[in-house]
């Protein structure tokens, strides 16, 4: 039987995003199923499942553009362009990564909150290795949430229900787990939902570019990878664990939210400057 995708350009966002990520599924499932059963290293299998997931969302991507949408340049459309410009905001966005993360660190190794532990393997290896997963991660999150679903919204609803709807959708996929798990892993999501908030922030003050906050989310990643990978912290206790980080995760910590709400608050007042002055 053939679907004719075209027909859901006229339904409502929410439709064409579960009709999206069924015709995933669909393709995914029978490869990820004898993956899970396979094997029985976690990592491994997150690692082989996840990746042939954001392959297949890759190479779905610009068919979906074409047949629902008639948009024949789709990564473009959604902010994903190949232009210098772009790259520029990219380097931009990681110096603001790792600067906010590691400072974030610097910050409560001053006050006695953690002591800086000798790496247990080389940092030179640890920093190189970092990059491919900080931008994988970066670019495969950024284009999903911040370009392709912030698409699909932006095309029936105005601009403050778009925002807080993609902002929303982060963190609550990162939630499609085990209740326990759901329960031990809670004190991140408003985390989440902070860094949705500045990278959709940053993306419209890049008139819709995604460079800037895939650099920015690349840059957390790459700053927490080289820290946690690395076991170059230890927390001493000092203070409760919901002030450094739920299960040692700094986006689940007092400390972290406040350094993730000054960066939003920063990319927010910055892109409220902006619209007054292209007003």
């Amino acid at each position: 039987m053939k679907i004719n995708l075209g027909n859901l350009a006229h339904r409502p966002a929410p439709i064409r995003i579960i009709a999206f990520l069924s015709c995933l599924l669909v393709v995914w499932l029978p490869i990820a199923i004898p993956i899970y059963l396979l094997i029985k290293d976690y990592n491994l299998v997150t690692i082989l499942t996840m990746g042939l997931l954001a392959i297949a969302f890759f190479i779905f991507l610009p068919h979906w553009g074409k047949m629902v949408h008639q948009e024949p340049h789709m990564y473009s459309h959604v902010g994903l362009e190949f232009t210098r410009k772009n790259g520029v905001e990219l380097i931009r966005g990681l110096a603001i990564g790792l600067i906010s993360i590691q400072l974030l660190f610097l910050i409560q190794g001053g006050l006695g909150w953690l002591e800086w532990q000798k790496p247990s393997t080389s940092l030179t290896k640890l920093i190189i290795e970092a990059i491919p997963t900080a931008l994988g991660t970066g670019l495969a999150e950024e284009l999903l949430f911040r370009g392709w679903i912030y698409d699909e919204l932006e095309r029936d609803y105005k601009p403050s229900i778009v925002l807080w709807g993609g902002a929303i959708l982060f963190p609550v996929s990162h939630f499609i787990k085990p209740i326990p798990e759901i329960i031990r892993t809670s004190p991140q999501f408003f985390g989440l939902l902070l860094l949705a908030l500045t990278c959709i922030w940053a993306k419209r003050l890049c008139r819709g570019r995604l460079g800037l906050s895939i650099g920015i989310h690349a840059g957390l990643v790459w700053g927490w990878y080289v820290v946690n990978v690395g076991r170059l912290i230890k927390y001493t206790g000092n203070v409760p664990v919901w002030i450094t980080g739920v299960n040692e995760n700094p986006l689940a910590g007092i400390m972290g939210l406040i350094f993730l709400l000054i960066l939003s608050l920063w990319m927010w007042r910055k892109n409220l400057t902006f619209s007054r002055n292209s007003v």
